[in-house]
């Protein structure tokens, strides 16, 4: 379930409004269609892992809310700054929603 985060992206709207076309016109049984977003889903999650090698440090003025629900963490921040090696950037709000990574989907 954790893992469905990914579809909530472009690629996975495409992916699910391609789907739902495909199951309008009876090109594909809804069986299929959730194996196929199944198989995406651990495919971003995997791909996600082992090719983004960049790192990138945050620094937070002050978290203003946190939740755990479902094992999923949400943290509200503002005054954060980014840095990655050299570069700076600020952000006056940021979300993270963060879950165990080790789950198997």
């Amino acid at each position: 379930m954790a893992h469905q985060l990914y579809r909530n992206t472009t690629i996975g709207h495409c992916l699910q409004e391609s789907l739902d076309e495909l199951m309008q016109y009876d090109q594909l049984p809804p069986a299929l269609a959730m194996k196929v977003l199944l198989q995406f889903d651990k495919a971003i999650s995997a791909a996600l892992a082992n090719r983004v090698k960049s790192r990138l440090s945050f620094k937070a003025g002050k978290l203003n809310t946190y939740r755990f629900c479902d094992n999923v963490w949400t943290l509200l921040l503002t005054g954060v700054e980014f840095k990655e090696v050299q570069d700076v950037a600020k952000a006056d709000r940021m979300k993270i929603v963060a879950m165990d990574g080790r789950a198997q989907v």
